[in-house]
């Protein structure tokens, strides 16, 4: 199995695939990660084209089991974030 490409080979990768320094690059990499962070975390969503949809949910009350006791407990609503792959993605590691 691969290594997930560092942050450091990201921004490399990038600033070749943009024909610009490594200091922009990083810069936009930066922007997009703040953009997605603030909206989702306002309820919000969006969309990375040709990427995926990152969107928060939220989730109702439920009961869950702990598996070490087996004793039943109440988990409190709560949001989670769910990033759902975009077909294209998809389609090209297929």
């Amino acid at each position: 199995m691969n290594k997930p490409m560092t942050k450091t080979q990201l921004v490399a990768t990038l600033s070749e695939e943009m024909g610009t320094d490594k200091k922009t690059a990083s810069a936009a990499l930066e922007a997009i990660a703040a953009v997605v962070t603030r909206e989702v975390a306002a309820g919000g969503a969006v969309t990375l084209p040709g990427i995926g949809k990152v969107a928060c949910r939220a989730r109702p009350e439920r009961q869950v089991r702990n598996p070490a006791t087996g004793e039943t407990l109440t988990k409190a609503a709560d949001r989670a974030v769910k990033v759902t792959i975009a077909k294209a993605l998809k389609d090209a590691v297929a």
